[in-house]
């Protein structure tokens, strides 16, 4: 008999999960703190400090969560283990029961006399020997029932550790959560004084959104154009070799008729795709894809696919740092302000390495009004890495994962910061969340 239940292995392993979730949340959320005090250095509230407050609340309530869940984990435990108690505790009753019945047997047929009569009214040798074996075998099923006994008095000892243990923790547990629980409401606090002051400095937020809008609109049009551009040139390359192909069946043909030999190969004919026909031969990934100009190569297609199965994994073009504004439109509570983020905005110190996430090529590096940009192609997604202060590539270099690209400039506060874009041959922006790995 034992306690070991895969159920108790799997719950286990969940503790160490939450657990290790819960430090990695923590350690984000003692990020976020120090760059917050950084920021209050400036007498002026920020946009920057309103979504650090708010990220970090979004930090703190998925930590309350997993705290939840660690204590729907140890009453789980201490279920089980209370399950295991009273099963073992009813065990032991029945063997308790049974070994008395047997000591008292044994006692009634203690003396030698019965032990001998026993023997010697067997009918034959072969019958006395199986009595032999019986009184034998009954002597070591007493001592079994004795030592089984033992063993189930250690096991529920074992169990009932188990349950005080469990009941324990989850005492601590529930400490950690009501700790974690008022900080919570301290951080709200937190945001709803940034909000106030925010709402006091209405105009200089408003004038500041609007030169950030005015950015995202010249990096928009930087970017579709350059796809554009590429979309053209692919189309042009696919155009040139079916004129080509066409040209080299056309000249086949004409040799086939001049040898009289046309008529062995004249049902053998090239199959061309046609600029708007999808491809539909089985990629690296088993999936029919459909066409894009930009994947008419082999070289192309790979790249997408390769892009593609690293979703959720790609490397963060930063080492360091937070999200500072994410993705999408985005009001500013209690307030008629809005912005609306094509990508995401890192913060990171100024003049930080900023690297390529996946193998491309450099196909434009652009000035902007008071920074520079750089775009990447990976077959047909592109990465933009913006507010560079600094770039080391030029267009047409071939780039690997882990390739610097320039360093991160200053941001409209006087921070160092850095856009990433991700975005796909149909000048659709993507949420860069959904490809890069979790920190």
């Amino acid at each position: 008999m034992s306690l070991w239940h895969p159920v108790a292995a799997q719950q286990n392993q969940t503790r160490d999960e939450l657990q290790k979730q819960q430090k990695q949340l923590q350690k984000e959320i003692d990020d976020l703190n120090i760059s917050l005090n950084a920021i209050k250095k400036n007498k002026k509230q920020s946009l920057s400090q309103l979504a650090i407050v708010q990220r970090k609340i979004a930090k703190r309530e998925q930590l309350v969560n997993n705290i939840n869940k660690e204590i729907h984990r140890i009453d789980d435990d201490i279920f089980n283990n209370e399950l295991e108690r009273n099963h073992l505790k009813r065990e032991l009753d029945t063997l308790k029961q049974k070994y008395a019945q047997s000591i008292v047997f044994a006692y009634k047929n203690r003396s030698s006399y019965e032990y001998l009569n026993f023997l010697f009214s067997a009918s034959d040798f072969n019958d006395a020997f199986k009595r032999m074996g019986y009184l034998k075998s009954y002597r070591q099923f007493r001592e079994t029932q004795a030592q089984t006994i033992a063993k189930t008095q250690n096991l529920l000892q074992q169990t009932l550790a188990n349950l005080n243990n469990s009941r324990t923790e989850k005492g601590k547990v529930l400490q950690t959560q009501s700790s974690q629980l008022h900080v919570l409401e301290q951080d709200k606090i937190e945001k709803d004084q940034v909000i106030k002051q925010l709402k006091s400095q209405e105009k200089d937020i408003q004038a500041q959104i609007r030169k950030r809008e005015r950015q995202r609109q010249e990096l928009s049009r930087a970017i579709a154009a350059a796809i554009r551009r590429e979309i053209e040139e692919a189309n042009r390359r696919e155009k040139e070799r079916l004129a080509k192909l066409k040209e080299d069946e056309k000249k086949r043909n004409n040799t086939n008729i001049v040898n009289k030999a046309g008529a062995a190969n004249k049902n053998s004919s090239i199959n061309l795709p046609k600029s708007n026909e999808p491809i539909t031969g089985v990629t690296s990934s088993n999936i029919k894809r459909e066409y894009s100009p930009l994947e008419s190569t082999p070289e192309g297609r790979e790249m997408s696919i390769n892009f593609e199965n690293n979703k959720h994994k790609l490397p963060w073009p930063v080492s360091g740092g937070y999200v500072s504004h994410e993705f999408g439109v985005h009001v500013i509570p209690e307030t008629k302000l809005k912005e609306q983020n094509d990508g995401i905005f890192i913060a990171t110190p100024i003049g930080t390495n900023v690297k390529c996430v996946a193998d491309g090529e450099v196909i434009r590096v652009m000035d902007m009004s008071e920074s520079q940009a750089v775009m990447v192609q990976h077959g047909k997604y592109f990465t933009t890495y913006s507010n560079l202060s600094g770039v080391t590539v030029n267009k047409g270099q071939k780039v690997n994962a882990g390739t610097v690209l320039g360093k991160a400039g200053t941001n409209l506060e006087g921070s160092g910061e850095v856009e990433f874009l991700v975005l796909n041959d149909k000048l659709q922006f993507l949420d860069p969340m959904g490809w890069l790995k979790a920190r």
